[in-house]
Formats: C-alpha cells, sequence, structure tokens
C-alpha cells in the first residue's frame, strides 16, 4: 500500500467521523473549545439549593484521535465548578463559601464591595443592598473562572437563615439563641483573624502581648468541654461561665478568648488596652462587669467578638447615648439570654 492511499484512507475516516457527529446532534469542539454543559445552582438566604446538570467543562474520548488539528480524548478545562452560583444573603450575613471542584490556587474579588465582600477563600458578606458579582479565577490562569451572582437585602429584624438567628443582621449566639450542630467554619473567619493581626500588632507598639488563648471551637469540642466543666462544679456553676454545645459564641469563628482565660487577666495593662481599644477594630467586650444577668454569663475581661467596625461604632454610640459604657450585644439588638 503506497502513502497516498493511507494517507486518503485517514482522511475518509475523519470525514466519516464528522459526518457521523453532526447526524447524531453531537458539537464537535474546534480547536481550543470545549462543550460546555450547564448548571444553575441558587442559595436563598445562605441555604443552597440546585438543580440538574453539572458545569465540567471538559471533553474526551476513550481513544486519543487527531481530527483537523484536535487531539480528541485530551482534557481541555475551559472553567471552574462552582457548588452554586447565585446567593440572596442579608446585610451582615456571611455566606459560606462555594465549593470548587477544580484544585487550583484561587482569587476572589467582588464586583462591588459596598454592595458584598468576599475574602481570599470566598466566604461572601452582605454590606449593603444591591446586587454585585463575586468572581474567582485561578491564579495561575485567568481565563479560568467562574462566577457568583450576589443578592444582598436589608435585613429585617429577627431572622432565621440555615438554623442560624440574625438580628439586625447581625449573627447571635447566646443562651436564647442556638447554633445547629453542622454549624462549622472550621476556624476563625478571616476578618476575625485579620482584625485581630491588626489589634496585636498596634497593642505591641505599645509595649504590649496580645494573643489568641481560644478561638473557634467546634460543637463537639464545646460539648466536651462543658460536660468536664459540669462534672467539676455542677451544672448551675458551668452555665455561668461555659455555654451549652451549640450556643457558644466561639462556635461561630467569631469570639476569641485573648491571653488568659480566667480573672487573672483582669486588671492587667493588656485588659485595660483590651477594653479601651477592641471597638477600633470592629470587637466589642462581650461579657461586661455587672451585666451576668442580661448576658447569661459573668464577667470576662479576656472575651471579645467581632462585629465589624461598622457596627462596633454604632454599639459605641449607642452606649455613648445611653450613658453606659458597658452596652451588651443584648441591649443594643433588645434580645434576651437564658436557656428556655
Amino acid at each position: 500500500m503506497n502513502n497516498r492511499f493511507i494517507k486518503g484512507a485517514v482522511f475518509a475516516a475523519a470525514m466519516a467521523f464528522l459526518l457521523t457527529a453532526a447526524a447524531c446532534g453531537t458539537t464537535v469542539p474546534a480547536s481550543g473549545e470545549a462543550v460546555q454543559p450547564t448548571t444553575e445552582m441558587k442559595a436563598s438566604g445562605g441555604a443552597v439549593t440546585s438543580a440538574s446538570g453539572t458545569t465540567a467543562d471538559t471533553s474526551s474520548a476513550e481513544e486519543t484521535t487527531t481530527v483537523t488539528g484536535v487531539e480528541v480524548g485530551e482534557k481541555r478545562v475551559s472553567g471552574l465548578t462552582l457548588s452554586y452560583t447565585t446567593a440572596d444573603i442579608i446585610v451582615g450575613q456571611t455566606l459560606k463559601y462555594p465549593l470548587v471542584s477544580e484544585d487550583v490556587p484561587e482569587i476572589w474579588t467582588s464586583s462591588d464591595e459596598s454592595v458584598a465582600t468576599v475574602d481570599s477563600v470566598g466566604n461572601i458578606t452582605g454590606k449593603g443592598e444591591g446586587t454585585c458579582t463575586v468572581k474567582v479565577v485561578a491564579e495561575t490562569d485567568s481565563s479560568l473562572g467562574a462566577e457568583v451572582k450576589v443578592t444582598v437585602r436589608k435585613n429585617e429584624g429577627t431572622q432565621k437563615i440555615d438554623g442560624i438567628t440574625y438580628v439586625d443582621g447581625i449573627l447571635v449566639a447566646n443562651k436564647s439563641y442556638a447554633l445547629p450542630e453542622s454549624y462549622a467554619p472550621g476556624g476563625l473567619t478571616s476578618e476575625t483573624y485579620d482584625a485581630f493581626q491588626q489589634l496585636a500588632n498596634d497593642a505591641a507598639a505599645d509595649g504590649l502581648s496580645m494573643s489568641v488563648i481560644s478561638g473557634y471551637r467546634s460543637y463537639d469540642y464545646q460539648s466536651e468541654l462543658y460536660n468536664n466543666y459540669v462534672s467539676q462544679y455542677g451544672q448551675a456553676a458551668a452555665d455561668r461561665f461555659s455555654a451549652r454545645p451549640g450556643y457558644s459564641e466561639h462556635q461561630t469563628g467569631l469570639a476569641i478568648d485573648v491571653n488568659c482565660a480566667d480573672d487573672s487577666f483582669t486588671g492587667t495593662p493588656e485588659a485595660e488596652w483590651l477594653a479601651a481599644h477592641c471597638n477600633d477594630y470592629g470587637f466589642i467586650l462581650r461579657y461586661p462587669k455587672g451585666k451576668e444577668d442580661i448576658t447569661g454569663y459573668q464577667y470576662e475581661s479576656w472575651h471579645i467578638r467581632y462585629v465589624g467596625k461598622d457596627v462596633a461604632k454604632k454599639i459605641r454610640e449607642a452606649a455613648d447615648a445611653a450613658g453606659d459604657p458597658d452596652l451588651t450585644l443584648e441591649e443594643y439588638l433588645h434580645i434576651d439570654s437564658y436557656y428556655h
């Protein structure tokens, strides 16, 4: 058989493949293109639901053959696959990042940070009413990306979303409002961590040392901790300084115990600096002195809670207006804190 016959046979086979694909309604991608099935996934108030389909942007075959310069069987990824692509959240709510199926370094951005911000791992926080687009791209190839269409609406009093209570857009975990066992950010939120790092750096400039002695705690860990305290001191005593599982602020990833979680911290220069300056970084002293009947917990000079700079400022202004420098979150939001 001569070379011309071989070439003719290969050409004929290629044409037959293309004609068969067209007759079956199959799209054969041109060079550099990929077939892209679509999906629609929605998050309403943080509850993610999905429709059928997939966003896997690949094309493959069992055998590798060259057809008009396209290598069939080679994966050609043209995007990133997200677990949801729309989000409807309220001001102040943080929605856990959409899962990215591809294992690539990611860069997250928001088209309008006055509406919603996004941190380095994709957690989305509502900032103001409106709509914007949160985008993720591969760090090494900006042509690979995906988007989440975000709608942020104003808070409307007390709302429960996915078992989590928000009051005026502020996540609440106290003796009256529990978190679901499944709520597990896995650590301090990035905003909380970054704010505390700035606080610690500025305290260090004043010659003081601030560190996290206890940050995020899982539901299971809090259960073990609380039960140990009950065994040692009895339930009534334990309830004054330790939260029952599901009711701890530490499970939110927004609370920090600083330096030393006992009374030896009280009265130290660090404790006084923390009380005077934590608001500047978006924190509040969560359990002030003389407010146990309101917060449900005894005075803890070491326990701070991140609420963001805007809310911390509003709480401070409300405290000044009330003539009460120790105004609590419960008093500010007009809620209670006791085991119902």
